[in-house]
Parts: C-alpha cells; sequence; structure tokens
C-alpha cells in the first residue's frame, strides 16, 4: 500500500473513531441534559398541580385533564393504597380497572414522603415515559413526559452531527491525500535516486520544503557522495591490482566455490595453451597431469599447495595454491622452462669448457713430464715443446673467445658503426685463415652485389664474424674444395654470406649449430682445434647490429651461412 494511500486510510480512521466517540457522548449528555430539564419541569408541574388539586375527590378527574391539556403531560393521582383515582389519559367517567401502583418506584417513594423518579415503558399507554411522582391529594400525585420528543430532539442532534462529521471526513480526507501526495512525491523521488545510486547512475534529489524530509534527502545525499568515493577508490585499486595481475610473468588463475574459473590473466592463458577470448573449463577440468589434478583436487578441499612442480606439454611449471576465505582458489603457475633449460646449458657450458681445457692440459702435462724425465734430446724438445706452445695457444684462444662471448652476451660491447667494404674486409680475413697449411689447396672467391659493396657495421666484428666463418669452413672442406664470400643488397639489409663445398651439415643438426660447443662433427673439430665457440660468436656479433644469421646446408655438398646486417 502506498504511503499517500496509507495516509487517508489512517487519517480516515482517526477521523471515523473520533465521530463515533462525539456521537455516542454528545448522545447520552444532550439525553441527560434534556431528561434533567424534563425531569425538573415535571417536578414544578407536580408541585403546581398538588397546590391546584381541590379537596373534592370528584373533581380530580376533570381537573387533571384540564391541566394536562395546558402542559401536554399525563397526570396521575394515586390513593396510599395505590389505587389510582384520577387520569388523564382516561376519557372521563368511570376509571376502567387499573391494576395497583403500589409497586411503582416513583409511587412508592412519594408514598414515603420524598420526590420519586422513574423512566419506563408504561403499560397502559404503550410508551417510554419520565415519571416524576410526589405527596399530595389522597397519597401521590405523579406528572408524566412521553420521552419521544427526546428522542427525535437527539435525532435530529445525531444527524446534524453526523451530517457535520460526514462534512468533516470529507475535507479530512482531501487534506490527507494532499499531504499524503506532497509527502509521497518526494519520498519517490528518494527512492528513484536510490534505485539510481544503486545502479550506479547520477542521481537527481528532490526539494520538498519538509524540514524532515529535506533532512532525508541531505544524509542521503552526503550518503551517496561517500559512496561515490569510496567506489572511485575501489576502482582504483581493482584497476590496480588487474593491471598488476595482467603484468605478471606468473599465471594466476582464480576459481570461484564451484570452481568456475573467474579470472585468468594473459600469461596463465599462454602457459595452458589458450588464447583471450577462448572459453576456460572449470578448475577441476583443467590440467590433464595427473600431479596438476592432484594440486587442484587439493586446494579445492581447503589445503594450501606449495611449490609443487609438475610437467605440462613439455613445460616444467612450478604450482602454488591457497584457498580462498569464501571458498574456491587461487593458482599461481610460475613458468620454469627456461630456467631449467638455463640450468641444463650451464652444466653443459661447464662440461664443455672443462673438457676443452682438459684435453690441452692433459697434452701440456703429458709432454712437460715426459722433458723432465727423459735425457735432454734437442730434436725431440723442440717437438714437445712446440706441442705444448701449440695446446696452450689453443686454450689461450678458448678463454679469449669465451671472454668475447661472453662481453657481448652482457651487452658491455656495443659497435661502433662506419662503412665497411665488404670486399676488402673478406680479403684481409683470407689473409689471416690462409696462413694455414690446409688453406694452400682451397680457391677462394669473393663476389659482391650491385649496393652490397658496404655494410654499415663494426670494422672489426666483420672481419672477426669473416675469420669465423672462413675457419669453420675450412674446418671442413677437404683440398681441392673452394670458398667464397657472397655479398647482395636484400631490401635494407646487405646479406653477407660464406659459402664451402665441403662436408656439409645433415638436417637435424642446422637448428643448434649456432650454440656454444655444439659441434656435427665434434672429433674432427676437436682434432683441427676448434673451440666450438666460433658460430655462437658470429650469431652474437651480428645480433648486436640489429641483423641475423642463417644457415644452410646438405650433408655431402657444402654449407653456406649468410648474416644479414641492415642500414644504419
Amino acid at each position: 500500500m502506498r504511503f499517500a494511500t496509507r495516509l487517508v486510510a489512517g487519517t480516515l480512521l482517526v477521523l471515523v473513531l473520533a465521530v463515533a466517540v462525539l456521537l455516542f457522548v454528545a448522545e447520552r449528555s444532550l439525553r441527560r441534559d434534556l431528561v434533567g430539564d424534563i425531569e425538573r419541569s415535571l417536578e414544578s408541574e407536580a408541585g403546581l398541580i398538588r397546590e391546584a388539586l381541590s379537596s373534592d375527590s370528584t373533581s380530580w378527574d376533570e381537573s387533571v385533564r384540564r391541566l394536562a391539556g395546558q402542559n401536554s403531560r399525563r397526570i396521575t393521582v394515586v390513593d396510599s393504597t395505590g389505587r389510582v383515582r384520577a387520569d388523564s389519559d382516561f376519557p372521563p367517567g368511570p376509571l376502567p380497572a387499573i391494576e395497583s401502583h403500589l409497586d411503582r418506584p416513583e409511587i412508592r417513594t412519594a408514598l414515603k414522603g420524598g420526590t420519586g423518579v422513574a423512566t419506563r415503558r408504561s403499560e397502559t399507554v404503550g410508551r417510554t415515559m419520565l415519571y416524576v411522582a410526589m405527596p399530595g391529594g389522597p397519597g401521590a400525585i405523579r406528572v408524566a413526559a412521553n420521552l419521544s420528543q427526546v428522542d427525535e430532539i437527539v435525532r435530529r442532534a445525531q444527524g446534524a452531527v453526523a451530517g457535520a462529521a460526514l462534512l468533516a471526513l470529507l475535507v479530512g480526507a482531501v487534506l490527507a491525500l494532499i499531504a499524503g501526495r506532497s509527502i509521497a512525491r518526494p519520498l519517490t523521488s528518494i527512492t528513484t535516486a536510490a534505485r539510481a545510486i544503486a545502479a550506479g547512475s547520477p542521481p537527481r534529489f528532490p526539494r520538498s520544503g519538509i524540514p524532515d524530509i529535506d533532512a532525508l534527502v541531505q544524509a542521503l545525499r552526503q550518503m551517496h557522495r561517500q559512496l561515490a568515493d569510496r567506489f572511485d577508490e575501489l576502482r582504483r585499486e581493482q584497476a590496480e591490482t588487474a593491471a598488476l595481475v595482467e603484468s605478471m610473468v606468473e599465471g594466476v588463475v582464480a576459481a570461484d566455490e564451484r570452481g568456475r574459473i573467474v579470472t585468468a590473466n594473459p600469461a596463465a592463458r599462454r602457459l595452458l595453451g589458450y588464447d583471450m577470448l577462448d572459453p576456460l573449463p572449470d578448475l577441476a577440468e583443467l590440467f590433464r597431469v595427473k600431479a596438476a589434478r592432484e594440486v587442484v583436487d587439493a586446494v579445492l578441499a581447503g589445503s594450501p599447495v606449495q611449490d609443487r612442480e609438475v610437467e605440462l606439454d613439455e613445460r616444467s611449471m612450478l604450482l602454488n595454491a591457497r584457498p580462498l576465505p569464501a571458498g574456491g582458489a587461487v593458482l599461481v603457475l610460475h613458468d620454469l622452462t627456461e630456467l631449467r633449460r638455463l640450468e641444463a646449458i650451464r652444466r653443459d657450458f661447464v662440461a664443455n669448457v672443462s673438457h676443452e681445457l682438459k684435453t690441452p692440459l692433459t697434452s701440456i702435462s703429458g709432454y712437460a713430464e715426459t722433458l723432465l724425465s727423459l735425457p735432454p734430446d734437442p730434436e725431440m724438445a723442440r717437438v714437445f715443446l712446440g706441442t705444448i706452445l701449440g695446446n696452450a695457444r689453443r686454450m689461450q684462444r678458448l678463454v679469449d673467445d669465451l671472454l668475447d662471448l661472453s662481453r657481448i652476451e652482457a651487452g658491455r660491447w656495443q659497435p661502433g658503426r662506419t662503412e665497411v667494404d665488404v670486399a676488402a674486409a673478406a680479403r684481409e680475413s683470407w689473409t689471416e685463415v690462409a696462413a694455414r697449411p690446409a688453406s694452400q689447396a682451397i680457391d677462394f672467391t669473393v663476389e659482391i652485389g650491385p649496393g652490397a659493396e658496404q655494410v654499415c657495421a663494426d670494422l672489426d666484428a666483420v672481419r672477426q664474424v669473416l675469420t669465423n666463418l672462413m675457419e669453420n669452413s675450412l674446418r671442413h672442406t677437404p683440398a681441392g674444395g673452394a670458398i667464397a664470400c657472397l655479398a647482395r643488397r636484400e631490401g635494407n639489409s646487405v646479406a653477407v654470406a660464406i659459402r664451402d663445398n665441403g662436408a656439409g651439415i645433415t638436417r637435424e643438426h642446422l637448428p643448434r649449430i649456432f650454440e656454444r660447443f655444439y659441434r656435427a662433427d665434434a672429433s674432427r673439430s676437436r682434432e683441427e682445434g676448434g673451440t666450438g665457440l666460433g658460430l655462437a660468436i658470429v650469431k652474437h656479433l651480428v645480433e648486436a647490429h640489429g641483423g641475423r644469421v642463417s644457415a644452410d646446408s646438405e650433408r655431402g655438398r657444402g654449407t653456406t651461412v649468410t648474416c644479414w646486417f641492415p642500414d644504419g
């Protein structure tokens, strides 16, 4: 029920109750006053009749009818035995048989010397009468008045009061309706404003002119400002949290109490193999690996899981899971694949360096011990010392290559770009390589295409790249073979390649030849003094210029290694 309806109904109910009480009290009071006036009037008339009644009983009948005709009263004369001697309501002549009035209360009181008053329905005339009796005549004189006129006056008064009450009800209902609407209208506006606040829309607050409602509006307006400030703060915190979660390299997955995933950052989708728009299954169905499902079952059962390493699709994952206080769980996935790969590279690196150093150290140690233990022979000492020197230089090259590679990878070396003549740099590098005996039976050529005469690069870096590639080709090219330096323009880059027609590399080895210490033919490279770092250094030097490197080879048909140097 609306407020205005309730107000009108309540007002009408109060008015109806007030009118009912008013009618009841007014009827009783008016009736009491009217009856009291008639009673006093009857006492006065009874006293006058007593004085006017003669001692001759034969004239009583005529006297009471004459006096009753003057004031429209019923006058009765009763003797001391209760017998009616005269009654104005009976026609002239002998009275009919009338029962004794000795049992009438007003008669008994009057016969005792007092004034008796009684109200009852007369059996003789069939009307409600007010009786007043006092001593006089043969015993008592009673005067009675018909109370129907009192009832009529009371009915007229009640009718007037009822009409006024009805008019008051109508006016009150109209006023209550107006007041209700005037109060309900701002309340309705307040309700609309509250709903707007709940919906996040800008509210419109009313002005009613009613102090209490205006105070409520002011409190609501202040509450809205405080809520807006708190919501802004919450939105900022939520945005910061979302940005933090979105930017995390660790995968974060949050599920509700039913196990449905409600949050999954891009890292989690990438690690689990889902695109940004792909729907995610429930948390219990997210993993196919048994170890990961055990983690999910444990956290959904309310037990946290710390640092559980599992294998997911050839990836090493570290899982941490915690249950949420309100139900659900949060999983954090840390990808350890790269860390494990780096650990493997480190182990391989240590093993390879140890192996590379062990061979020349063993030779140096063995020949040195032989020189110390045998009698000095100049020719043998010269050969042994040459071997010791060769192995020492091999160790020196290995250490130098390691230092160069470390310096390049750490970013402590930056290329000093100049315009480098490709053909001149290639011939200078070949001159250094050609000093070796194996190069005497190798045909070396330089082919420079249009626009590829020069590259914008570091001169020393270009020489080192070409030297390493030529040395590598020389180790795998037999006598009578050919090595060529090729240069061609490709868009905004110059492609510089070293091509040979040597032993070549099988397809399965090509993706890894630029790794440190990786050899397609390890025994031959080591016998020829290679360190296993040349191609790794080439790759890092070219990439430091913003370029890239690639190898193309086939077993028995030679190898081509191409380096792209971008302009500027």
